[in-house]
């Protein structure tokens, strides 16, 4: 497995948070000013893209770096939190899909990094903001934690990991092996069916453990080994196949 030490070794955890973003004064942590500042401008161009009429209650930062487990592969998870209850239940999917289209095309679209490490953004409907057990968020409208990160000990079981990595690995290489002889709509439903069992298996993970679960720990390791890509290329690359006319020679 390609660089399967080095992804779990970054799931060690730290003594401090991460000093490029943050500041420890009379005991306890804030944003950098000059980091705050910048990532207010990201997320207000971000609202700004958006281009709908939205209102948003709070813009956090979570995920690793928020906490003791940053890395090398951190992401800033710049997440605009909004009151999704303004929609009717009609509406609701239609903004849900457009939200989700925004990001991929705003985050394709720019290579915005903060020292290094990758900007990501997302509109969150603000009533799942505490759906996570226990994960560090910060506030970076109102400058202070919505949740305090924790210095704990964590027992990783790096063979369990390993395994149950190696599982879902089998799976996706079956799953891009197989599909290519699929009827299209067919094999783009057996991605949905795999990307749905995904998500919902690291959002249990979540739900039940934080951070640290079994489940999340999994899908990082997908994430960070290339294979989260490789589901996501094989969509795009059977619909390229979908779509060519190719040349016609006589």
């Amino acid at each position: 497995m390609s660089d399967f030490h080095k992804i779990l070794k970054s799931f060690k955890l730290k003594e401090t948070l991460n000093t490029d973003i943050w500041e420890k004064t009379n005991g306890s942590y804030t944003m950098k000013p000059k980091v705050r500042e910048r990532l207010l401008k990201i997320g207000n161009d971000f609202i700004e893209f958006l281009d709908v009429n939205l209102v948003i209650s709070d813009i956090i930062m979570s995920g690793s770096l928020a906490n003791y487990n940053w890395s090398d592969y951190s992401d800033i998870d710049i997440h605009i939190l909004a009151d999704f209850s303004q929609f009717n239940n009609s509406e609701k999917p239609l903004y849900e899909d457009l939200f989700h289209l925004k990001k991929s095309i705003y985050n394709k679209k720019h290579d915005i990094t903060i020292y290094g490490y990758e900007v990501e953004l997302y509109v969150e409907d603000e009533s799942m903001v505490n759906e996570v057990k226990s994960i560090a968020k910060y506030s970076i409208l109102n400058d202070e934690w919505v949740e305090t990160p924790v210095s704990e000990t964590v027992d990783i079981s790096h063979g369990k990991i390993k395994s149950k990595s190696q599982q879902w690995m089998n799976i996706i290489d079956k799953l891009v092996d197989n599909v290519k002889d699929e009827d299209f709509d067919d094999a783009k439903k057996l991605i949905d069916k795999y990307n749905e069992k995904l998500r919902k298996y690291r959002t249990c993970g979540l739900q039940k453990d934080g951070e640290y679960s079994e489940e999340n720990l999994v899908f990082k390791v997908l994430r960070r080994n290339g294979y989260l890509e490789k589901i996501r290329n094989l969509k795009d690359e059977l619909t390229d196949k979908k779509l060519t006319l190719k040349e016609f020679r006589y």
